[in-house]
């Protein structure tokens, strides 16, 4: 079975890692230090803090924003649960707003539908890897913050500058099968000094690590609580070796996508997502619209071919049956997709055989 997913790990992962199990210290050091400064110069902005997860990465962007009961958040349900939950976490109401059937992502003209005078944040989530517009994210929200799930997407580019750039903050996600592993682990890209500030804090209880005081254990006052959502020196070292392959993993990605894209854009079962100019998606996915979705899947599973939908709309979880809506793009959207392997480890034969079992489907 051809797989949609596969872990990248550098083959100096080993060594690396060995150094910093046995340094003597493996919290978060000189490693998450380095970590975040390569991160910075790849995704060209300045407020990069890592965490242990792309999960913390949101709730911790929810708290700078000041998100707490009574506040209303306009997201997607066409995402990973890990997006939506930490609204649940905060204590507030998700609004789900729609999405363009074409692309994936949160409609703009949906959001503008959504807002109410509780709406606190407003959360995008780059499908697939390709961009969200947050321009007219913005400009639909208005003075709300925006808030970019990007753990589909880091190496991504919109409107001709890297994704992490334009959103009010922005989260990544260095899980297992993403295009950066850290095994596990996260960043949150903040716009702000200040608040960029403020998520140090945080990430580590709420204590300054900078200050010190004259007994080790002893912290200083801590005047705003925090969480323990920092990432460690051993993630850290994984996460900097994978990081010299990423640029290269990901233009594979985009090599494979780009073929499929010619040889399916004529098929008349198949539709293709929709590519605006300036918007280059990393494609951890490759998204399609098929007829008859189900006899897609057998048809390509009888191939030897895994496919997947991949996330379960998160407005259909019982845990959120309170906030469901109608939602036809997402209807329409969720009815056809299928998603199909693209990643860097398919070899040309592996890339022809799907390519020659999208071609011969009939719906």
């Amino acid at each position: 079975m051809i797989p949609l997913f596969q872990v990248f790990m550098a083959p100096s992962v080993h060594e690396n890692v060995k150094k910093v199990l046995y340094s003597g210290y493996v919290g978060q050091g000189p490693v998450v230090d380095r970590f975040e400064e390569k991160l910075s110069k790849f995704l060209e902005t300045p407020y990069v803090i890592s965490l242990n997860s792309g999960t913390s990465a949101l709730h911790l962007a929810l708290r700078l924003v000041g998100v707490g009961p009574g506040d209303e958040i306009i997201s997607t349900p066409m995402t990973c649960a890990a997006t939506n939950w930490p609204i649940l976490a905060a204590g507030a109401t998700i609004r789900w707003a729609d999405i363009d059937p074409e692309t994936g992502n949160i409609d703009p003209e949906s959001i503008k539908k959504k807002l109410t005078k509780k709406t606190r944040a407003v959360i995008a989530v780059d499908w697939g890897g390709y961009p969200a517009d947050i321009n007219a994210i913005k400009n639909a929200a208005g003075p709300i913050p925006v808030i970019e799930d990007a753990a589909h997407a880091f190496g991504s580019v919109y409107k001709n500058k890297m994704v992490g750039t334009s959103a009010d903050y922005t989260c990544f996600s260095f899980q297992a099968i993403k295009h950066l592993t850290c095994v596990d682990g996260g960043a949150l890209v903040v716009a702000e000094r200040k608040k960029f500030d403020r998520a140090k804090l945080l990430r580590w209880y709420g204590i300054d690590r900078q200050k010190k005081t004259g007994d080790l254990r002893i912290e200083i006052d801590v005047r705003d609580f925090g969480y323990k959502y920092h990432m460690n020196d051993v993630n850290a070292a994984i996460g900097l070796e994978n990081l010299k392959h990423t640029a290269l993993l990901i233009s594979k990605h985009r090599h494979n996508a780009g073929i499929y894209r010619k040889a399916f854009n004529n098929h008349p079962d198949v539709n293709l997502l929709r590519e605006d100019p300036g918007y280059f998606s990393s494609y951890w996915l490759f998204s399609m619209r098929v007829n008859n979705r189900r006899k897609f899947f057998s048809h390509m599973k009888l191939n030897g071919i895994m496919v997947s939908r991949v996330h379960r709309r998160n407005d259909t979880h019982p845990v959120v049956s309170g906030f469901r809506t109608n939602l036809p793009g997402v209807d329409d959207f969720y009815a056809h997709l299928a998603c199909i392997p693209v990643g860097w480890w398919l070899t040309k034969s592996e890339r022809d055989s799907i390519i020659n079992a999208v071609r011969s489907y009939a719906a």
